[in-house]
């Protein structure tokens, strides 16, 4: 097998990071999905919204045009409006990854280094693959707390389940399957 290129490499790690979230998501339902945790907190359905609408910001014509396009309203991201259901939300999640893998894998080793804008600042298309690494790994992380929170003694762990460390480093294939 060769070597992964940067690219490669980033795509992986922003499928693994759709695939946690996607497998926290099926283990809440609609009320859960929609519920605050607490007072001035984030509901999956409002992270979901947020993200979908960055990455469809960021990523729709990322190398020629500044990754805030000016139809996007991102204020409306942290509101749930009147009809809002899941079944929109998810829809534009998907859409906002497909514009991420897509616009991914039309990039070579040699794009690294072009110049990209986010909000008007120039980076180049490394930095901004690594801010938005980060930023999706962010609430990624919000999503599976959230849904954790939500599912209590239910919840299905999406890593090495506790008190199974050493027998997942003896046999890693029995886990990862």
């Amino acid at each position: 097998m060769s070597p992964e290129n940067y690219v490669q490499l980033a795509s992986r790690e922003f499928n693994r990071l759709k695939g946690l979230a996607d497998r926290a998501m099926v283990q809440i339902g609609d009320a859960q999905f929609f519920a605050l945790p607490g007072e001035g907190d984030n509901s999956v359905a409002i992270i979901v919204k947020h993200v979908g609408g960055n990455l469809l910001s960021r990523w729709t014509d990322f190398l020629t045009s500044d990754g805030e396009k000016p139809g996007r309203n991102r204020d409306t991201e942290f509101q749930i409006l009147a009809g809002e259901t899941r079944a929109p939300l998810m829809e534009q999640w998907e859409a906002g990854w497909r514009a991420l893998f897509a616009a991914l894998s039309t990039l070579e080793e040699t794009d690294l280094t072009r110049q990209v804008k986010i909000r008007g600042e120039p980076l180049t298309v490394l930095q901004a693959i690594n801010r938005q690494l980060t930023h999706y790994a962010y609430h990624v992380g919000q999503i599976v707390y959230v849904a954790k929170h939500f599912c209590g003694a239910s919840w299905k762990t999406l890593s090495i389940p506790l008190g199974t460390s050493a027998e997942f480093n003896r046999s890693p294939a029995k886990y990862l399957g």
